[in-house]
C-alpha cells in the first residue's frame, strides 16, 4: 500500500473514506475538493471536506482519524505526511434547501470514495455564487461543467427551489458553453 505522503487527493480522501467506512462512520466528500478531483486539479483545494452522513460522534471520528496517524488541529485533522487537511463540517448533507441523497463513488488502489456527484458539485458552487455572489464558486460550476456531463433539468428545478431561477437562466448559455469548451 502506498504510504500517505504518496497519495495524491482522490488516493488521500478516498484511504480516509474507506477508513472512516469501516469504522462504521459513512461520510461524503463535498466542497472545494469535489471541484479539485472533477476539473482534475485546475482548482486546488487545500482541505477535505467530509460531511457524516450516519449517527456517529466527534469522538467515534477522532479516535479513527488519530488511528491513522492524523492529528487534532482546531477544527480540521492534519497528518504529518499530507499537504491536505481533513475537515468534518456540520451535516446535514444538503445543497441550499435540497438534501443530498444520491452519491457518487470513486474506486482507487487505496480504497472508494463518496461523493458528491458532478451535478450536485455544480449545484453547491452555485448555491455560493447565489446565495453570497461568490464568483469564485461559479468558476469553479464551470471548471466543472468543461470536464463533466450535468443535467441541466436538474439544476434549473435546484434553482428554482432556491428562489434562484431567473439567475439560472441568465448562467444557462454560458454553462452549455462551458461543456462545449
Amino acid at each position: 500500500m502506498k504510504s500517505i505522503s504518496e497519495m495524491n487527493r482522490l488516493e488521500l480522501a478516498s484511504f480516509v473514506s474507506t477508513k472512516l467506512q469501516e469504522s462504521g462512520i459513512s461520510v461524503v466528500l463535498s466542497g472545494g475538493s469535489c471541484v479539485s478531483i472533477y476539473s482534475e486539479d485546475k482548482y486546488v483545494s487545500m482541505d477535505l471536506d467530509f460531511i457524516e452522513t450516519g449517527l456517529s460522534s466527534r469522538t467515534e471520528v477522532t479516535m479513527c482519524m488519530e488511528s491513522l496517524g492524523f492529528v487534532v488541529d482546531h477544527r480540521y485533522f492534519r497528518h504529518p505526511e499530507a499537504e491536505l487537511l481533513v475537515e468534518f463540517p456540520a451535516g446535514p448533507l444538503g445543497i441550499g434547501n435540497q438534501p443530498i441523497t444520491q452519491f457518487n463513488e470513486i474506486s482507487t488502489t487505496v480504497g472508494v470514495l463518496r461523493l458528491l456527484t458532478p451535478t450536485d458539485c455544480v449545484k453547491d458552487r452555485l448555491a455560493w455564487f447565489y446565495h453570497t455572489g461568490d464568483t469564485e464558486c461559479l468558476e469553479q460550476a464551470y471548471m466543472v461543467v468543461r470536464k463533466h456531463v450535468i443535467d441541466l433539468d436538474e439544476i434549473a428545478r435546484w434553482s428554482a427551489g432556491e428562489s434562484k431561477a431567473e439567475e439560472f437562466e441568465k448562467l444557462k448559455e454560458s454553462l452549455i458553453s462551458a461543456h462545449c469548451d
